[in-house]
């Protein structure tokens, strides 16, 4: 799929890898909506230096608090970029919590962004997609995952459970969904560092290196936009 002009909202756009991704799609030629939470600001100068660029961008707030919200947040995405092809499901909060220090809203909070949110959003997003095309819509989204998912690393544990039910419902979605639709996920290693942290931590959760480099924010975009553009997975 050629992703010039293709209309997409990436969430928690404003700010980190979100804000790679976006500056990706935008060089591919795509409509970049990007969503905040609490990054007003940053989201604002992300999309004036899009547009000083020549190409399309917008910015849109939302909380996700349940399904109503997640329409509300899908339904101004497409009404500031008139109409929506894709979905990426970028945003996400990561807290370090051991097992016996887990409280209920601790694991409520975290499952509600990071896996709830995302599942709202895609129900949303496809809703929208029969809507306005009854043939075969082929619309697109990419979730962003973890390295942990395939692990069990403690410490970390309504993060981890969180990221790993997006896991599952990126494999159930892409069976149910398919061939109108098709549902990815990008599942990196450590990236970049907590706010307080430098580089040297970024290294040291990754572990060993074989090919004695670091991953990069522009290396998540680019998987992302390769999973966007393309037809057969």
């Amino acid at each position: 799929m050629d992703l010039v002009g293709k209309r997409v909202l990436v969430t928690g756009g404003a700010v980190r890898i979100g804000r790679a991704i976006c500056e990706k799609l935008a060089g591919c030629g795509c409509v970049v909506v990007v969503h905040y939470r609490n990054s007003k600001s940053e989201a604002e100068v992300l999309v004036e230096d899009i547009c000083s660029r020549g190409g399309q961008a917008f910015a849109i707030g939302g909380e996700f608090g349940g399904a109503d919200s997640c329409q509300k947040i899908i339904q101004a995405a497409a009404v500031a970029a008139d109409g929506l092809d894709m979905l990426v499901n970028n945003a996400a909060v990561f807290h370090k919590d051991a097992f016996m220090d887990v409280t209920e809203v601790k694991l409520r909070d975290e499952i509600e962004i990071n896996a709830f949110a995302p599942v709202f959003l895609s129900q949303a997003f496809v809703r929208l997609e029969r809507g306005v095309d009854q043939t075969l819509p082929q619309g697109r989204i990419v979730n962003l995952l973890d390295r942990r998912v395939d692990g069990f690393e403690t410490g970390v544990l309504p993060y981890i459970l969180s990221k790993k039910m997006l896991a599952d419902f990126t494999k159930l979605a892409a069976l149910e969904l398919a061939p109108e639709f098709t549902v990815n996920a990008v599942a990196p290693g450590p990236v970049l560092p907590p706010p307080g942290k430098g580089d040297d931590y970024v290294k040291e959760m990754a572990g060993a290196m074989p090919l004695q480099c670091s991953l990069t924010p522009a290396d998540v975009a680019d998987a992302v936009a390769y999973l966007l553009g393309a037809d057969t997975v």
